[in-house]
Order: structure tokens, then sequence, then C-alpha cells
């Protein structure tokens, strides 16, 4: 499959200490593994001079303290607190000057941030994501961009879960419903 890199980014969804790291306080080894991958499609994507964007969760110690129904902490307990290690991206996955870091405070990245203006600025239009965890925040993030009419293209061998069952689901359900699942062997940044 063949991108136009300036068409492009690769969303790197939520590659967090908290996530990632066995220290961390949701620690998913599925998360761990995907890394090195992600690491690989991050640097063919710069190398081919496409946007990478990072989405990072972040939650301030308050948040949900006048929820009425939606509270994170309930479902997960307290995890990637503002200002915390575990909110930081891992550090094999460097940020750099010309990437974009998106701060999120729920699943989907698109909610409540500049995500979709700075997108749209650009002229991006394909989104290859990637990152964790595949039934929440990718899952969410990538119908998010597909309904408001950008091409969502979830790579397979990318996205970390819990349990092996929830990426099925998660990217079974992208493809019926909203993107398209890639193995990212077959990304190709450039003309074609």
């Amino acid at each position: 499959m063949h991108l136009e890199p300036a068409n492009t980014a690769v969303v790197v969804v939520d590659m967090q200490n908290g996530f990632c790291h066995p220290d961390g306080t949701l620690y998913a080894p599925g998360s761990e593994a995907v890394i090195e991958p992600v690491a690989t499609l991050v640097e063919r994507a710069r190398e081919a001079g496409a946007q990478v964007i990072f989405t990072r969760d972040v939650h301030p110690p308050e948040q949900f303290d006048e929820a009425y129904y939606y509270n994170e902490f309930e479902q997960w307990g307290e995890h990637v607190l503002e200002d915390s290690w575990e909110a930081e991206i891992v550090e094999e996955l460097a940020v750099l000057e010309d990437d974009h870091v998106v701060e999120k405070h729920t699943y989907d990245a698109f909610y409540n941030t500049e995500l979709e203006g700075w997108l749209n600025a650009r002229g991006i239009r394909d989104l290859v994501i990637c990152g964790t965890l595949a039934n929440v925040c990718v899952l969410h993030t990538g119908g998010s961009a597909g309904l408001r009419d950008f091409r969502p293209l979830l790579v397979e061998d990318c996205i970390g879960s819990i349990e092996d069952e929830h990426r099925e689901y998660a990217l079974e359900h992208a493809e019926w419903l909203f993107g398209e699942v890639v193995d990212g062997d077959d990304l190709e940044f450039g003309s074609g």
C-alpha cells in the first residue's frame, strides 16, 4: 500500500510508561511487545517525510472528582497522572522536534483536543494508527478519525493489547465499520 508522505501521519497512541513498562500501573506485556515494531514504523515514516504524532493519555488527579458517569479511575484506578513518570512516552520512542504531541484526557485523541484542526491545516488525510490499547484508545481514536472523514489505517503488528482476543475484536470491528487493517511491512511511504 502506497502512502503519500505529505498527506500522511503516523499516530502513535499512548505508548507510555504506565502502559508499556513493567513498572507501570496498567502495564500489559502486549503493549511492551509492540515498542520495537512501532519504533521501526516511526523511523520509516520520518525518513519518508511523513508526520509523526504521539498521543499521551494524561489525567489531572482531580479530573473525575465531579464526574456524573464517565470516570476512568473507577474503571482502571488512578493512572498516567499529570506530570508523572507513567505519563511519559517510553524512552525507546524518542519524540523529536518535528513530531506533534497531543495530550488527551479520554480514550479518543480527537475529543476536546486540537488534533482535527491540526491535521486539516496540514492537508493530512491518511492516518496510520498504532500503539495501545487495541480495544480502548486505539479503537476509539480510529473510529473518531473515520467519523471525521480521515482514512484510518490500523497497523496490525504495531498495536498492543491486554489480551489477544481484545486485539482481534478491535481490528475486526475497525475493518468492518470504519477503517482498514494493514500489516506494517505492506506500507510504503512514497508515490507508487
